[in-house]
């Protein structure tokens, strides 16, 4: 089965969207690992399967991780899809449906897409957590690592604040981090710096994909964080690898908005049944 596909990216998290709204395309998880391999598949950091959205909903955008196990919500991977649907109906506001819920986008001048990406879950159910605990201070360290903030914007994170963020060896603490008992669906890890109060930098291991270039749910909840710590205000620039994402905690409703780019690195199409199904 012969498909075609778009790479794409946010900030450089990329990703590999297909079309399955018009047929149904056998995506197992095991396929989905196998296509997101960057020394035998096409590579990418989620892969993306665009489904009929339903009512509502221009589509559903079902997300996949390299592991090939399910993602709740992508940030920089709905702005991609919001900039698809953008071009195809000719409208600048259009909703992504995901399992974590609906995501209303935007296009704005420059480029840019904007994403509602709705109300950060703060109870330690809702995480979820593993026991009742204050989700401000979790009982959590590894090495330099310590007293974490946890939230979820579609799917569980835990932040930690660090004056030098270059002094944390992210890639040898981010799988035991992930994998803690604390975290019973696991977790993505931040660890981020307040370079002040309207700028932080970050860095994230993604639950299922490692350290990426840039995390939108992860600048999410490094956000909601640094200010329940009273780290920081409403609204900051969140500083990744691959470039900046503005984020809003947003007081009148209490939803997060997500601003950055988008791009389109290259088009193709896949052999299907040349994956392990």
């Amino acid at each position: 089965m012969r498909v075609p596909f778009r790479k794409m990216h946010g900030l450089g998290n990329d990703f590999v969207v297909l079309d399955a709204r018009r047929r149904d395309l056998p995506l197992t998880p095991a396929r989905a690992a196998a296509i997101a391999d960057r020394r035998t598949g096409v590579g990418c950091d989620q892969l993306i399967l665009l489904e009929p959205g339903g009512e509502g909903a221009e589509v559903f955008m079902r997300i996949r991780n390299p592991d090939g196990s399910e993602a709740g919500a992508c940030g920089n991977a709905t702005r991609c899809v919001a900039s698809l649907l953008a071009a195809e109906t000719g409208r600048e506001r259009v909703v992504v449906r995901t399992i974590a819920g609906d995501l209303p986008a935007e296009a704005l001048p420059g480029g840019l897409f904007r994403v509602d990406m709705g109300r950060p879950r703060t109870g330690w159910r809702e995480i979820p957590l593993a026991a009742p605990m204050d989700t401000l201070h979790l009982p959590l360290s590894r090495g330099l690592l310590a007293d974490p903030a946890a939230c979820s914007m579609g799917n569980p994170h835990a932040t930690f604040f660090v004056r030098d963020l270059d002094a944390v060896p992210v890639e040898t603490l981010g799988p035991s981090l992930e994998h803690d008992p604390l975290f019973p669906e696991r977790a993505n890890i931040g660890i981020a710096q307040v370079l002040d109060p309207a700028h932080l930098r970050l860095l994230v291991w993604e639950r299922g994909a490692g350290l990426t270039r840039a995390c939108g749910s992860g600048a999410c909840a490094a956000l909601v964080n640094a200010h329940r710590r009273g780290l920081a205000g409403r609204a900051a620039t969140v500083t990744l690898p691959g470039g900046p994402l503005d984020i809003e905690w947003r007081e009148a409703d209490g939803h997060v908005l997500m601003t950055g780019p988008v791009a389109t690195a290259f088009t193709g199409e896949l052999d299907l049944d040349a994956f392990p199904a």
